[in-house]
């Protein structure tokens, strides 16, 4: 088994090589390499003949593809492209691929079905995540290679990305500084434990057949105040709220319906987010106390 990654500074470098470490003392070896070329590993797939490619890379965020669009064309079209390309060209892997809750942009039906239309994005993010889909769609059809996409609803922990809310609020609340709470605060979101997307995700690799999409997520919409409120509770520190209107890109709810998951992956989310936000909590503030001088930014 082996990891891949380019540790570009969307945010720290320092971060993800924690990460790279961590999966190093747990025997996975992480290279250095970009997905755009990622054709430099055709060899070691042939001499080493890996049964499953797992691609959860991408650019990444709603609001910054907002002023920087070119990064989301460079990973999530022609990364993701150089990635179909290696698995036509390795077979007979088969690929599990990252996709995302955004690709349902601003449907009104409540939760969020696999069947219901995603041809409405919202922002750059979601067109390229859904523009993503078809492409795997299209290679499953044009060569058979097995694929399963999964689409992430908020996916929140320890060693998480820090431009995510729940991540950016501990370091305000931590500092002292306003929370920007978009739509006046208004907003819902189906958040969903690391550890259940890692379950949900292995158990993908063990039943990846055909051309299949499942959403991945808690199967329940929380209101962003209460993800501020256990925040609060798990740092012991009251947060300073700046009430903002709403952005352009965003939505104001996501909740996943996660029958098809249930049923055919045996997905079960076992964390709730009042018991998630002190799993998190508890390993930001070990960062801080190790980094004193610096919250990972």
């Amino acid at each position: 088994m082996i990891g891949c990654d380019n540790f570009n500074d969307y945010y720290t470098p320092k971060l993800k090589e924690e990460r790279a470490r961590k999966l190093k003392e747990a025997g996975i070896d992480v290279l250095r390499c970009d997905i755009q070329n990622i054709h430099s590993l055709r060899a070691r797939f042939k001499e080493e003949k890996f049964t499953h490619f797992v691609h959860l890379a991408a650019q990444a965020g709603v609001r910054y593809s907002l002023t920087h669009p070119q990064p989301y064309a460079d990973s999530n079209l022609d990364g993701f492209l150089q990635v179909l390309e290696l698995c036509r060209h390795s077979p007979p892997i088969k690929l599990i691929f990252a996709s995302s809750s955004s690709v349902y942009g601003g449907n009104r039906k409540i939760p969020f079905s696999e069947s219901d239309p995603t041809d409405a994005p919202v922002s750059l993010y979601a067109a390229t995540k859904k523009a993503g889909e078809l492409l795997a769609k299209s290679y499953n059809h044009l060569y058979n290679i097995p694929m399963t996409g999964l689409r992430f609803f908020t996916v929140y922990g320890p060693w998480g990305r820090p431009d995510m809310a729940y991540y950016s609020f501990a370091e305000r609340i931590v500092r002292g500084e306003p929370l920007p709470l978009f739509n006046n605060g208004k907003m819902r979101r189906d958040f969903t434990y690391i550890d259940d997307i890692v379950q949900g995700t292995a158990s993908a690799i063990d039943r990846c057949n055909g051309f299949e999409l499942y959403n991945l997520g808690n199967n329940r919409s929380e209101e962003l105040m209460t993800l501020v409120h256990l925040l609060e509770e798990s740092l012991g520190k009251r947060a300073l709220l700046s009430l903002q209107p709403m952005q352009q890109g965003d939505v104001v709810e996501t909740y996943a319906d996660i029958s098809k998951a249930e049923a055919h992956l045996g997905f079960t989310p076992k964390t709730s987010l009042a018991a998630g936000i002190p799993k998190f909590t508890e390993w930001f503030l070990q960062e801080l106390s190790e980094r004193p001088k610096a919250v990972l930014r």
